[in-house]
Order: C-alpha cells, then structure tokens, then sequence
C-alpha cells in the first residue's frame, strides 16, 4: 500500500506543531500511539514516553527500524502555517519527519506477510541526555532476536532526495566538559596580591588546542572545541574565579581516551603552575556510530544509483550507536537541500524545514530494506 503525500505531509505537520523535549514527549507520544493502535499494532512502553511495536514474520528473526522523537530548545522562525504551537520549542532536527517516515513504514506493513519479524522503535530523548541507551538496556529490547537495525536522519547537506552512505565510521564520539579555575582575588593594580583565574583559563585553553595539532596523529581526526568562558568580577579586579565548558570528538576510541588523558594531564599542570585550584568534570555521552559494512552494501542496493552518494563521516554525534554496540546497525542520512524552494538551513536552525515528498522516500528505503534483506 503506498502513501499519498497528503498522509505524509499532514502527519509530519501535525507532529511539527507540538514539539517536546527530552523525555517529557507527553502529546507525541500519545498521538504515536494512537496511530500505531489504529493500524492494529499493540505497542508496549520504553524509556517512559517511547514506545516499542512488535510485527511477526514468517521467520522469528528481526528487523528493527528506529525514529527519534525529541525536539529542540528553539524558538522557531519558519513562518509556516504549521509552526510550533509551543514557544521555544521546535522540530529543528527533523524528528518529525522521523517519525513520520516509521509510522509510514508501520501503515505499509500493517495488512502485508512479511519474510522477517519488525521491531519499530519510537525513541524520546536523542537530543540528550541518551534514550537509545535506556532503551538498549531494557528487557523489551533484549527479548526480540534482532538481527539489524536501520535509521535515517534528514540532512540539508546533501541535495533533496539524495540518500548519504558510508561504511565503517560515519560520526563521532562525544563528550562534555566543564571546568571552574579558582584563583585569589586583588585589586586589578596590585596584581602581585592576587592569583589570577583569567590568566590560567587562557593558558589552559591555548593548551587543550594544541592537543589536537601537537598530539593527534595527523591521519587521525578530532575536535576540542570550548563554547563559553565566564568569569571575573569586574575590569580592575583580579579574577577568582573562572568557568569553561566545552566539547570534545573522535572517531575513534583510543582517540577519545588520549584526548581526556592529555585535558587532564593539563590541568593538573595548569594547577601547579599558575597556582590555582581547578574543579573538573570530563563526561562522556555517546559512542561513535560505526555502520556495519555489509548492511551499507543492502542499502546500496536498494537505492538507485543515481539516488545514492558517498559521504565523509561527520563530527556531529547520534545515539543510534548504542544500539550499534548490541547489534549490526546502519544510519544513512536523506538530503533535503532545495534552493529553488529556500529549503538551505542546516539542522538545528530555527528556520530548518523540508518538503515532506522526500519523507516517502525514506519510507520506500526502509520497506526495501525489509524485501531484500538476507538476499
């Protein structure tokens, strides 16, 4: 049974206009639900607002198929009929379409035989703190025999229509850090009195950049990057007190370690030589999504040449690598650039949008996927 893109565009809109984030996805949640529930799927709850629906093939072996749920704190600007009834939340990753694309797949099936058992996925709270994880962890997802499990992320940096593959990694660890830097504060002319949190936070932030030039392998990739910086009191005041945050990636997991070791190794340094005290915290979130080879040559298969291109992997981070560290995955990414129809924000703009004709693609993708898979 095939879509119309009066289904496809009125279902993603619907989604669109009550975004949530996290976990606390109440209204989309209950509108997945319903529509499951109408299709004749029973659904069982995961990671408290997701849900989990179960499709029984002629075999017992499954299929997983998986959509994020979650919004962002954005505050639109699209000017669309359709925006966000909920101020300073928006769809600004696509999740809608996301959604849209699985429940799609889940009406296709509904009333089809298929070869493979279908596990779909429902999963809140990708933007953070982790769902995938929770999910991962649970009974529900360890009591079904899966064999591969595939996902797609709309990306305005390929041409509408245009699926992204790559084998092997395609995006990256990440972590989080923050740091307070405690100094001693004096008068901003008797700096001898004092011992300054400004200085050692630029010391310090000059040597976590050198990490990557100076003890990264040039073959290897990954970024340090520091997004804020606040401290001091006022322009004649030693600063006692400074606090930085930021992010770290890579591809790779000894990587990800070294990088740690060295920020650490550093600041212990910092401490001693400029005198200060330092309160730090390095946390890691998700691990790199890592394609299994074999399932990127499937999906090869099932898409027109001419609809299909190889992509870098991507510093950006997914948590659809916790489901990889359990079983064989694939993630593939379905452009949506459109200059003609102004459709050229990147994700995570406030003025990200998409025509929802690509989601029927997405679909098609992963019904396909399900026809050829064990060919």
């Amino acid at each position: 049974m095939k879509h119309s893109l009066e289904w496809v565009t009125s279902t993603r809109r619907l989604l669109h206009q009550i975004p949530e984030l996290g976990f606390d996805l109440f209204k989309t949640s209950e509108y997945v639900r319903s529509i499951m529930e109408s299709l004749g799927y029973s659904v069982e709850s995961v990671a408290r607002t997701g849900w989990i629906a179960f499709k029984q093939g002629e075999l017992n072996e499954v299929i997983a198929f998986r959509a994020d749920m979650d919004a962002l704190p954005v505050n639109e600007t699209t000017n669309v009929e359709f925006a966000s009834e909920h101020p300073g939340k928006m769809h600004a990753c696509g999740h809608d379409g996301h959604m849209t694309m699985l429940l799609g797949l889940a009406k296709r099936l509904a009333k089809q035989q298929t070869k493979y058992s279908v596990v779909f996925i429902f999963q809140p709270a990708e933007e953070g703190p982790g769902g995938a994880n929770i999910i991962v962890n649970s009974k529900l997802f360890s009591s079904f025999n899966i064999k591969a499990i595939f996902g797609i992320h709309l990306y305005p940096g390929l041409p509408e229509g245009i699926f992204g593959l790559c084998e092997g990694p395609m995006m990256a660890k990440n972590g989080e850090f923050d740091l307070t830097i405690r100094g001693i504060s004096a008068h901003g002319a008797q700096p001898h009195l004092g011992t300054d949190a400004v200085l050692a936070q630029a010391s310090l932030i000059q040597g976590f950049h050198s990490i990557v030039s100076r003890n990264l392998n040039p073959l290897d990739s990954a970024v340090i990057t520091v997004g804020t910086i606040k401290g001091g009191e006022a322009r004649n005041i030693i600063a006692q007190s400074v606090s930085i945050s930021g992010t770290i990636r890579a591809f790779d997991e000894d990587v990800y370690v070294m990088l740690k070791n060295r920020m650490n190794s550093m600041i212990a340094g910092c401490e001693t030589s400029y005198g200060v005290t330092i309160e730090s915290s390095i946390r890691d979130y998700y691990p790199p999504v890592v394609n299994d080879r074999k399932l990127v040559q499937l999906a090869r298969t099932v898409i027109s040449e001419n609809e299909q291109t190889d992509i870098q992997p991507l510093m950006i981070s997914e948590d659809f690598s916790f489901y990889q560290q359990v079983v064989p995955g694939c993630f593939v990414l379905l452009g949506t650039k459109n200059e003609d129809k102004g459709y050229v924000s990147p994700l995570h703009s406030s003025n990200f949008n998409f025509d929802e004709a690509v989601l029927l693609k997405g679909i098609d993708f992963f019904e396909n996927i399900l026809k050829n898979f064990g060919a």
